[in-house]
């Protein structure tokens, strides 16, 4: 009689065969033959790139787990019980992988079935006999962790494995946490596609992993609408979206967009930069009636018949009744340009309406004709002519008598001198300085004039830097669509920082969303984050502190330099002793420290990366200015001159924020260095 193999033998081999069938589904799908299921070379085209796409979401990343779990259910699927049969077995993993009989051997973790896997404990197991950890070295599997939910004899213990993945190193961009999710993230990331969700979450709380995974999951339960209709995540910046490029890509999801909000409205080139005052009020809310009223006053009465002439007749659509039909066009409210649009074929129904009368017997190609006149052309381009929004805007912003119109009882006369741009009037949209402001204010009058294409889903990350313009830019993106909302008020580091969710949700359209908080953390020690909270009442009052999940002792050191001369000194040994542990290491300094600091760390013979390139095993430090720190993470952090930070900001608020920031993006390990005094809020 054979000797059974050992768990872990078998689970190799499961492994194994497992790699052995996604391989024989990528060549399947290779080996599709096209030729002859088409009717053209459109189709033809079409149908190979989905197989191509399909191709590559079948492959085989060697270091990444094909499976990190598996369920085993104690009954079968009943009328209130979980889609499990008598002592089935599921392994879950990043995408569905099955045998040539089409029997599951990997089951999407995004499927129903695997929901148990983030959800079932023992007080609650969901019909779990079994859940299984799996640990990886290398893309090997090595170690495996049981928990028997449904045993009354076994207690609840903390999965080793589970904090082991937490906390491996990070080396490279942003990995996705499909492996750890939280039953806490677990319900957000599996809520309907027709609610939007806004997530406030503290320093390492996931929330962006969470929107991310989102994301992934509403493409499987939604994939033939949203393919219709798209998606895209929004992020801060370029180096944001470089760090968390591949988490999407790694769980299978290759055609979701990625931008910045500077993306969205790139109309006109954004070479100059606003005073904060000025951005302060052209990103608020205002603006956008502002720009309604400057829009429809082009419209103007007609007090001149319009007369058509066909043939040997003259028919004539009298002052008064085009005037009716230019007030009812007003009301309806409709887009600017939409309403220039129907104009000419009201005008000719009027015109219609006559030769009807008449005895005529006009049909819809007469009407096009009418509509399509050159005395209906003149009226039309009289009355409801062309606006262009990047002219509307700049002669907003350059004629104060035109603003000063349109700003009566919105904007005081301080905040309309503080918009209007003082000095030589640019020539042109071409040779004007546009601002960020300027080309949000550009898009909020192009939609005006004609609606912007809604998607069916939007993440929104970081959002709480957004002003209430940006707001109504990424809204107009999702208006007939949801939203992942994530952000974390306490991080607001512009001078229009969002002051609540609620406020910001109404300027995104979307006063329904759900608002959700996260306060277990899983990435920042709880040594470190402490101490970063001790900021909270001043930036954030009232905002629930992250309770970290992680212990870490040793994690904090806050060392005092004696001299300035001595500080860059201090800040390359801390460097080099972080380097001396695995994983990855980020300078975070004051913008205006970064030169200092780079000709140091050059010096000392170090390589160093700027903040979004990926760092590898060879290159593990990171320099980055504490402007483009937010939304980052590394293993360890060397702090410089936490006064410098602040005092980078325009004000205290701001620059205790930026801080917060810089604190927080330690995994494992803090280090703060500083020569002057630490700031009050911190000490």
């Amino acid at each position: 009689m054979s000797t059974p193999p050992d768990p872990l033998t078998h689970e190799r081999t499961h492994l194994a065969d497992s790699r052995s069938a996604l391989r024989a589904m990528r060549e399947d799908a290779e080996a599709l033959d096209i030729r002859d299921v088409t009717a053209n070379w459109v189709n033809a085209a079409v149908l190979r790139n989905q197989i191509d796409e399909r191709i590559k979401s079948l492959a085989d990343l060697a270091h990444t787990p094909l499976f990190f779990g598996r369920l085993d259910y104690l009954h079968a699927p009943g009328a209130d019980q979980a889609e499990g049969a008598d002592g089935e077995r599921f392994y879950i993993g990043r995408r569905h992988v099955h045998d040539a009989g089409g029997d599951p051997m990997v089951i999407d973790w995004r499927a129903p079935v695997s929901q148990p896997f983030y959800r079932a404990s023992k007080k609650d197991p969901m019909d779990i006999r079994l859940r299984r950890r799996f640990g990886y070295t290398g893309g090997d599997l090595t170690a495996y962790e049981d928990e028997r939910l449904s045993d009354p004899t076994e207690t609840a213990r903390t999965s080793a494995l589970l904090q082991r993945e937490i906390e491996r190193p990070r080396v490279g961009p942003m990995r996705d946490i499909v492996a750890t999710i939280q039953p806490e993230q677990d319900e957000i990331v599996r809520s309907g596609l027709g609610g939007t969700v806004c997530v406030q979450g503290g320093p390492g709380t996931g929330k962006t992993a969470v929107g991310l995974h989102r994301v992934a999951y509403l493409l499987y339960a939604h994939r033939d609408r949203l393919a219709r209709t798209g998606t895209l995540v929004i992020g801060p910046n370029r180096s944001f979206l470089h760090y968390i490029e591949q988490v999407l890509p790694a769980l299978g999801e290759l055609e979701v967009q990625q931008a910045t909000v500077e993306d969205l409205v790139a109309r006109v080139e954004v070479r100059g930069r606003d005073e904060a005052s000025a951005a302060l009020v052209k990103g608020d809310a205002r603006m956008a009636e502002v720009l309604r009223r400057a829009i429809r006053s082009h419209v103007t009465p007609p007090t001149e018949p319009v007369v058509v002439v066909r043939g040997s007749r003259r028919w004539r659509v009298p002052a008064y009744e085009l005037e009716e039909i230019v007030r009812e066009l007003q009301a309806r409210d409709m887009r600017y340009g939409a309403a220039r649009e129907a104009l000419p074929r009201r005008i000719a129904h009027a015109v219609l309406v006559q030769m009807e009368r008449a005895g005529e017997a006009p049909d819809d190609r007469v009407q096009d004709a009418v509509a399509r006149n050159s005395a209906v052309k003149t009226a039309v381009k009289a009355v409801w002519p062309p606006v262009d929004p990047a002219k509307l805007v700049l002669r907003l912003l350059t004629d104060d008598a035109f603003l000063a119109a349109h700003a009566d009882g919105l904007l005081s006369d301080e905040e309309q001198k503080a918009i209007l741009w003082t000095g030589k009037v640019p020539r042109g949209v071409k040779t004007a300085r546009w601002s960020m402001a300027d080309a949000v204010l550009i898009d909020e009058a192009s939609d005006l004039v004609a609606r912007t294409q809604s998607l069916g889903h939007v993440v929104l990350d970081e959002a709480q830097d957004l002003s209430p313009m940006q707001y109504r830019a990424v809204g107009r993106r999702c208006t007939t669509g949801s939203a992942t909302v994530l952000g974390d008020l306490a991080q607001g580091t512009t001078p229009w920082a969002t002051r609540s969710w609620d406020e910001a949700l109404r300027h995104l359209g979307k006063d329904d969303a759900v608002v959700e908080e996260l306060t277990a953390g899983f990435r920042v020690p709880r040594e470190v984050i402490a101490y970063a909270s001790r900021l909270l009442p001043s930036i954030a009052p009232g905002l629930a502190e992250v309770e970290s999940v992680r212990e870490a002792p040793g994690a904090l050191a806050v060392h005092e330099v004696g001299s300035a001369g001595e500080l860059d000194a201090a800040v390359v040994d801390a460097c080099r002793e972080a380097l001396g542990r695995e994983g990855s290491t980020g300078l975070i300094a004051a913008d205006a420290r970064v030169p200092a600091l780079a000709e140091a760390l050059t010096a000392a013979g170090f390589t160093y990366l700027s903040p979004g390139e990926e760092t590898t095993q060879e290159t593990r430090l990171t320099l980055v200015p504490a402007t483009l720190a937010k939304g980052l993470e590394y293993d360890y952090v060397v702090l410089d001159e936490p006064a410098a930070v602040v005092d980078g900001e325009p004000d205290l608020r701001t620059g205790l924020r930026r801080l917060y920031v810089a604190l927080t993006r330690a995994v494992s390990g803090l280090t703060v260095l500083h020569t002057t005094a630490l700031p009050p809020e911190l000490a």
